[in-house]
This record gives structure tokens, sequence and C-alpha cells, in this order.
């Protein structure tokens, strides 16, 4: 069900987006305007193309063999949008060749080749220095920290050549560029603004390519002579390092890579404050000093160090007529004489006759099984409220837990399950914190019948001799 109306809800996105739109270009008061190349503030576009140096860097084979470096180059175009001043886009392509070696084994002797590739990729752009800027920071901003990550696809060619002159070398592997030449492509540069118009850029790309013939090394990792069983990657990665160029596009001043734009609100807001330091909020004054003007405040003689509302009241958290700063039971209500807290009431006193007979009446009707002295839960809540009386009076009281019988069964049999029931009863109240010290039990089975006539049970109805058979209170 709420997966539905989840749904429901997507579904109705459009309608109410549509209403919103509606509404607001009904409302005269609200003035907007569209968001086009007319009222931008920046540019946000630029062209940038560069090259420098390439590296098989994580491979079998590598450009960093014997304590020497096999140099290999590459280029770059990118179409570059910046979104915001913090995040921008580009659409990169690049063209380049490494050159790496390997040592296999003393047949094999030592593996050259090198790796051709092209690759296309959509890389993020996040500019750390204007997350890290200030807003009130004026000074020139000419450097920017950048960071890149992105995908793309990457199709190449790589030759590979030893001494083993029992293998059938050259060994060439061409990779188209398609869905299985999935990249990933991550980086840091540093960005220089030269002009309105170009910037300078020193950066560092590393290319992540999930493949293990991207040295050269073989179709598989297994594929003899075995070049790539040399290192346990299952991915060969080349690095690259590259000086370029920005070409910055369009007809504003300042590109949005280079500016924040709350830089600007912040000179309006200084500008007013500058402008309006000597306005004066109270024309007449605040006499007592409660941050309320005397122009509307309701309470012109606020108590020192009371909180007040809008209109200068100070404030009563509870309504009980003592504000909060005079109120020792803020939360509470209560009345004046008292300092806003309630006045407690006394228990009444309960003479102890009186408390017998309320404690009688909730054990009337107190109930055991069949022959048991086990009481029934239905009895627990009269029991309870007997607790609670017994322990409202005062200390040095006590008093007797009397249990008796009707006349039926042996005199010693109703004497002795008498005592029982009378026990249960007396530990039950133990129990709920009554103190055992002013509670005795005491069993009298038939000698203590409530309708004494009923001796035999048969003259009785059963009325009478269920009244005889019970538990109740009476003064030690």
């Amino acid at each position: 069900m709420i997966m539905k109306k989840k749904l429901f809800l997507l579904f109705l996105l459009p309608f109410l987006g549509f209403a919103q739109t509606k509404e607001d270009n009904n409302n005269s008061e609200i003035k907007t305007q569209p968001f086009n190349n007319k009222s931008r503030l920046f540019k946000d576009w630029s062209i940038s193309v560069g090259g420098g140096a390439a590296f098989m860097a994580n491979a079998d084979l590598t450009s960093f063999y014997g304590g020497k470096v096999n140099w290999g180059w590459n280029g770059y175009v990118s179409l570059d949008k910046q979104i915001t001043h913090v995040f921008g886009i580009s659409l990169l392509y690049t063209r380049g060749e490494t050159q790496q070696k390997a040592y296999l084994n003393d047949l094999a002797g030592v593996g050259h080749g090198y790796t051709k590739f092209d690759q296309i990729a959509l890389i993020g752009d996040v500019n750390f220095s204007n997350i890290m800027r200030r807003v009130d920071n004026k000074s020139n901003f000419r450097w920017a920290l950048h960071g890149y990550g992105g995908i793309g696809f990457t199709g190449y060619k790589t030759f590979l050549q030893d001494d083993n002159i029992l293998s059938k070398w050259p060994l060439y592997i061409e990779q188209k560029m398609g869905i299985s030449s999935f990249t990933y492509i991550g980086g840091v540069g540093l960005k220089y603004n030269v002009s309105r118009l170009l910037d300078l850029e020193l950066r560092t790309l590393y290319i992540i390519s999930g493949d293990e013939e991207f040295d050269g090394g073989g179709w598989t990792r297994e594929a003899a002579p075995g070049y790539n069983l040399i290192n346990d990657s299952y991915t060969d990665n080349a690095w690259l390092v590259n000086l370029g160029i920005s070409f910055k596009l369009g007809r504003h001043q300042d590109h949005l890579r280079w500016v924040d734009p709350l830089q600007g609100a912040y000179a309006k807001t200084a500008d007013l404050e500058e402008k309006f330091k000597d306005f004066k909020v109270c024309e007449k004054g605040d006499g007592d000093n409660d941050g309320v003007c005397d122009d509307w405040d309701r309470q012109l003689d606020t108590p020192a160090g009371a909180r007040v509302d809008g209109a200068g009241v100070a404030l009563d958290l509870d309504l009980d007529g003592v504000i909060d700063l005079n109120d020792k039971c803020v939360t509470i209500p209560g009345p004046v004489e008292n300092n806003g807290c309630p006045i407690e009431k006394t228990a009444p006193i309960v003479t102890k006759q009186v408390a017998i007979e309320e404690i009688n009446k909730h054990f009337n009707g107190i109930e055991f099984e069949l022959n048991k002295d086990i009481i029934r839960p239905k009895s627990f809540p009269d029991l309870n409220n007997a607790a609670d009386i017994i322990k409202t009076l005062g200390a040095g009281e006590s008093f007797i837990v009397v249990g008796a019988t009707d006349s039926r069964g042996s005199s010693a049999y109703n004497k002795k399950l008498s005592q029982a029931r009378a026990n249960a009863v007396l530990n039950y109240l133990v129990n709920k914190g009554v103190s055992s010290s002013i509670l005795t039990a005491e069993g009298r089975g038939k000698e203590d019948l409530k309708y004494t006539e009923c001796d035999p049970a048969t003259k009785c109805p059963e009325w009478k001799n269920e009244a005889n058979r019970r538990v109740y209170f009476v003064a030690k």
C-alpha cells in the first residue's frame, strides 16, 4: 500500500508542478525572467587542449624498468561545461602511446613493447578551492585546485617483442572501442587564471583499464610465454601527466569557475550595512530594556531579566498569572501566593475502624480454587486496593486476617483449610508492600459462621453458605 501511494504521488508530480507554475504566472507580484544567454552573468563554457607524458604504471610490463623511465606521450582535447562555481563536466578525448618493458626469464629475456590508445571519457570536475574559499575573501583568486573523476571507453593496439626465438613474435593485440573497453579515470589538476580568455593547467590523470591485455602481455592471463603472470593485478593502468591551456568562451568578463556568486551578495549586504549604520530602529527608545521598542511594546514596565514575546509581554508558560521570571514551577500552574506552584493536598485522616470497614468491602467475595488455598486471579484487583488502604495507616497498628468456612466437612479439615486461605491472603498483601509485622493470619474454620443458623448447611440456601466461606479483616 505504501509503495502504491508513492507511485501515485510520483504520477501527480508533473500536474502539481504545472499547477504551481500556472499559479505563479497568475500572480502579478512575482517577477521572474527566463534563464538564457542574455540573463547569464558569467562564462560557463570552455575548450581545453594539452599534452604531456604517458606511462604504463601498474602492469606486468611497465614504463619504469631497470631504474630507467620509458617515456610515452599523450594529447587531449575537451569541451568543458561549468554547472556551478564548484562543479563542472567535460567531454574528453585523449590519444597517446606508452612504452613498457619487463623481464620474464633467461629464455625470453627482456620483453619490450608499446600501447597506442584512444579514449573518450565523461568526467566530473570539482573545484576544491572554491569549496574552501570564504565569501568575504576579497583577495585575487588566480590559482585553483581541481579534482577529476569519470568513466570512458578506451580502444588500444599493443606490440610486444622479446629474445625468445621459439615464440611467435612479435605479438600484436587490438581492443576496439566499445562496451567491453569500459574504463575509469580520475586525477587532480592545478589551474592558473592567465586572463579573462585563457587558463593554464598542470594535470595528472590515472586510467584504470580493467584489462590484463592493456600492456600487451598476452591475450589471456595464462597465455605463453607468461608475461601476464608477472604482476598479480588483473588490471593494467596508465598514468598521464599533462600541461594544457583552456580557452574560455563567452562575452562576459569572468568565468564561473573563478567566481563565487555569493561574494556579490556579500558585497551588497556590506553596502547596505554601511548605508544604514546610523538608522535608529526605536524612535522612542526601549524604556524597560526588553529588546522591544516602546513604539509597539504592550508592557512598558517588564521586570529586568524577564523573557518577553514579540509584543514585549513577559512570558507565562503555564498561564497561571505568575510570569516565568518569578514562577518556581514554570510548567505547572499554581496560585500567586505559592509562587506559581500547586498547593499539595494533605491526605485525609483515616481511622482504624473506618479502614477496616473499607478493607472488608474489598475482601468481600474473594474467591479461591475449590478446596484449595489458591486465590483466583479475578480477586487480585480487590486485594490490591486493600493493600493500598493498609499502607496509608500509621505505624504501630496491628490486624488479623481471619479465614472461615461453612459447616460442611469435618471441623479439623475446615480449620486447616481456613488457616491456609488466611495465610494466602496475608502473603499476597505482604508481596504488595504491606509490612508483615502488622498482620496475623488466623483460621477459624466453621467456628466463625456469619450465618450461625446454617449448621448444618442443609438448613440454609446456598448464598448463605457461600457467605460463610470468607476471609475478612479485624483489629488485633
